[in-house]
């Protein structure tokens, strides 16, 4: 059955769903981490609101907006240096809850650049088969 807007190739598919849940994964991890797991302040912190610009973001992932996943992939880079930075200057449970925060942010960005560069490649072949037809 040849793909449509409807029926995505089942790698496009893939990437997708794996956008989507590192996303949510980094949204729970953000929430977690600041209010329960190692807040800045016992009885949690501000910095909760870290996770409210990831949650702007998944509609657009769902929806499967080519603009949403390029974005997102240039903005996922501010939570990884934020892992990176607290991976190395906190101890005990924050190092563990920066490491996973770091490897989200990876699956995240991997995610969104496959989705494009598959998206793209695949319309790319759907414009060629369509050329050699005419």
């Amino acid at each position: 059955m040849p793909s449509s807007p409807q029926h995505p190739p089942q790698d496009v598919t893939a990437t997708r769903w794996l956008a989507v849940g590192s996303l949510l994964g980094l949204i729970v991890l953000s929430l977690a981490w600041e209010l329960w797991l190692a807040p800045l302040r016992p009885g949690g912190s501000w910095l909760a609101l870290k996770a409210l610009p990831l949650a702007f973001p998944l509609a657009g992932l769902l929806k499967r907006r080519m603009y949403t996943y390029r974005w997102v992939s240039l903005v996922v880079w501010l939570y990884f240096t934020e892992g990176v930075v607290r991976a190395w200057s906190d101890a005990g449970t924050g190092r563990w809850l920066a490491l996973a925060e770091v490897a989200l942010c990876l699956a995240l960005f991997t995610a969104c650049a496959l989705h494009v560069r598959l998206r793209q490649r695949h319309v790319r072949a759907a414009a060629a088969a369509a050329a050699a037809t005419h």
